[in-house]
């Protein structure tokens, strides 16, 4: 009993130490700034000595000190229905308010302010005062831990003591391919994973997986936590019985898709006992979700859980002011970043003006820092399964490429936040095994448009015989930070360029995902077939075959059923496909199966366009403005990864491949039983094999 009372002692004791130097350095940063701006004062107009001056920093550093501890969680929960990214705005007007409030309460009465220095002045206080507390703590584990408490607590409220028994926290890396993760392992970007892989005896095991057609997170993340991405045929498809485009980052699409998904197997998802989704497209069953895309259109308790993780991490305003400070930061080095590339003349290179320089901070500061902070949590309460997905790479690499130096730097920043989570994970109430993996890569290449002048939709107007405008329209991307950050804006309907209504009905909707294309022709109720495409646009057929920035075209065969098509009129039915020859010969292992089994989806579109690739430099033509692209076939973007700790059984037996979401899924079952997670039933023979 000594012992523990000794050492409580000493935790109080070093406790009360570390705020003493916090207040100390904060009075400090008072007196500094006070001596440096003209609008913020601590002495009366005649002067005063320097320790009266002294002592009212100090007064009014305490007092905001505990406005903020006090007052902080008070004014982030009146505001739970403020937008999530306003919350952030917000920040420094907050906190410029406290800092008013504690001046007026200061006993001396000396301290002055001008409420636009306040602004400034709260933030130095807020970012010092952060730094300072952290660098303290930082060898203290029983202060890191605590801190860490106090952040899952907030969020969630106590809980009582988890199992002993593993849990599982699955971390999706979203875009990184196979072959960059390798290279960001050997190039020494990424330590911690290559510790995790280092040694005769690793203690994680690297092994690539082939996603299907659709190598887009929609479709991989579907089949990942739901089972099933049957009828998913792209990121962005025309429904016909509906008439609606699906877009699988629009929130009611995403909601849609994961009820069509839960009918289809009969079953909640991968996380439904005890697990937690965090900033992911879809919920996969948990009970825990928070900037979840599917549930962001639900209405009142539901719509405010959805956004609860910003929330949660801005009601920390030593965690509001730091990432709203790296937010400026990545703004202002993506402006550095596109400037430099477009006076080198990068090539290729695609516009990154407008509000993308927001667009990308929000995804490699904001996104990152709420989700990490989230599954930090989430490892504290103790829960069993954890799904989180990290943006940053995808978006960047979208815009910069898969391999540019823009990218690595993001990778870099990936493995601090893995790193992170591993020492959380030490300090859990249960043992946890970390899993990492992605939902697709990313294949590079110029754009269709920055080629050929003209847009796939240009193409197929020309093909019809309808008028082409003389200024192609580009096809813009639709990414899932941007989806994100409409979510925290509470704005998820997407713009209206996303809707894709034709001038006329007879005329065709040409929608873009990656290096996959859709027509479709709305007029009519079925999916064409290929006689009556060429019986009403007899060249259309051929002139997308035979265009050198087409791979091969799917179409639907009234005599042969599912027919591909390529140059110089190959022509090879979907039951005779092989990898090895025809027009496929260049799209690598599991092409033919994968083009077989969209073929059969209900929504498959009436012609399927994917993109010219280039083997031997791994390139592709996107028929969106990214020069990193991925939703088609085609290079690195087919081949993502999935790198798991060595007590975990092997994914597959030897020679055999990990092909298609749902097989990942199936494994990630089999490894949440081993781990003596959640018990969820395993799929019937039927379910297995439906689609």
């Amino acid at each position: 009993m000594r012992g523990v009372g000794g050492r409580r002692w000493r935790r109080v004791a070093g406790q009360i130490g570390r705020s003493v130097a916090v207040w100390a350095v904060s009075t400090a940063t008072m007196l500094v700034l006070a001596g440096l701006l003209p609008d913020f004062q601590l002495q009366s107009a005649d002067g005063d000595s320097a320790t009266r001056i002294a002592v009212t920093a100090a007064l009014g550093a305490g007092a905001f000190g505990l406005l903020s501890a006090l007052v902080w969680p008070l004014l982030v929960r009146l505001l739970l229905l403020v937008p999530a990214l306003v919350l952030g705005l917000l920040v420094f007007v907050l906190n410029g308010s406290l800092l008013l409030i504690a001046l007026r309460l200061n006993p001396s009465g000396r301290g002055e302010v001008a409420p636009e220095t306040a602004v400034a002045v709260a933030a130095v206080m807020s970012a010092v005062a952060s730094a300072t507390g952290g660098a303290l703590a930082v060898r203290d584990d029983d202060a890191y831990r605590r801190r860490l408490h106090r952040l899952a607590a907030r969020r969630r409220g106590t809980r009582p003591p988890g199992p002993t028994t593993p849990g599982t926290v699955l971390l999706q890396l979203d875009g990184v391919g196979h072959d960059v993760l390798v290279d960001a392992v050997a190039n020494g970007l990424m330590p911690t994973l290559a510790r995790w892989l280092a040694g005769d005896r690793p203690t994680h095991l690297l092994t690539p997986w082939r996603t299907d057609w659709s190598s887009q997170t929609g479709a991989s993340q579907l089949g990942i936590l739901h089972g099933s991405n049957h009828d998913v045929p792209a990121f962005r498809w025309y429904e016909k019985d509906t008439g609606e485009v699906m877009v699988c980052n629009r929130p009611t699409s995403a909601a849609e898709l994961q009820r069509r998904a839960v009918r289809h197997t009969g079953d909640g998802g991968l996380l439904t006992m005890d697990g937690a989704s965090r900033g992911n497209l879809f919920g996969g069953g948990a009970d825990e979700q928070a900037l979840v895309l599917s549930i962001a259109t639900r209405r009142r308790n539901r719509e405010t859980r959805s956004r609860a993780g910003y929330f949660a991490y801005f009601s920390d305003p030593a965690n509001a002011v730091r990432t709203a400070m790296s937010f400026v930061a990545e703004v202002g080095r993506e402006l550095s970043q596109s400037t430099h590339a477009r006076l080198t003349r990068q090539r290729p290179r695609v516009k990154r003006g407008g509000l993308y320089p927001l667009v990308r901070a929000f995804a490699t500061v904001v996104e990152r820092d709420v989700v990490v902070a989230a599954v930090m949590g989430d490892l504290l309460a103790g829960r069993t399964a954890v799904y989180a997905d990290l943006v940053a790479y995808d978006e960047v690499a979208h815009h910069s490429g898969p391999r540019g130096r823009d990218a690595a730097k993001v990778l870099q920043r990936l493995d601090r936040s893995l790193a992170l989570i591993e020492n959380v994970a030490e300090h859990a109430p249960r043992p946890y095994r970390i899993v990492v993996l992605s939902d697709h890569g990313q294949s590079p290449g110029e754009t269709f448009h920055g080629r050929y002048g003209l847009t796939l939709a240009d193409l197929v107007r020309a093909g019809c015989g309808l008028p082409v405008p003389r200024r192609a329209r580009r096809t813009h991307s639709g990414t899932e930070a941007r989806a994100a950050v409409r979510a925290a804006l509470r704005r998820p309907v997407e713009e209206g360029a996303e809707q894709h209504r034709p001038a006329r009905h007879s005329e065709p909707i040409v929608l873009a995902s990656g290096n996959l294309g859709l027509v479709s022709f709305p007029d009519v109720p079925h999916r064409m077939s290929k006689e009556e495409i060429d019986a009403r646009h007899p060249a259309l057929l051929t002139t997308l075959a035979n265009h050198p920035g087409v791979g091969f075209v799917l179409v639907r065969s009234e005599e042969h059923g599912g027919l591909v098509l390529g140059a110089h009129g190959a022509s090879l039915s979907v039951d005779q496909l092989t990898d090895e020859q025809g027009p496929l010969a260049d799209f690598g292992a599991g092409a033919a199966d994968a083009v077989r089994r969209t073929h059969s989806f209900p929504h498959t579109a009436d012609i399927m366009v994917n993109s010219w690739y280039d083997p031997t430099e791994g390139e592709v033509l996107a028929f969106e403005e990214q020069i990193g692209s991925h939703g088609g076939l085609g290079g690195c973007q087919t081949r993502p990864f999935l790198l798991f700790p060595a007590a975990l059984s092997a994914p597959v037996g030897a020679g055999q491949e990990l092909a298609g979401a749902e097989h990942l899924h199936r494994v990630l079952r089999r490894w949440l039983r081993e781990s003596h997670g959640p018990q969820i039933p395993l799929p019937t023979s039927r379910q297995e094999h439906a689609a």
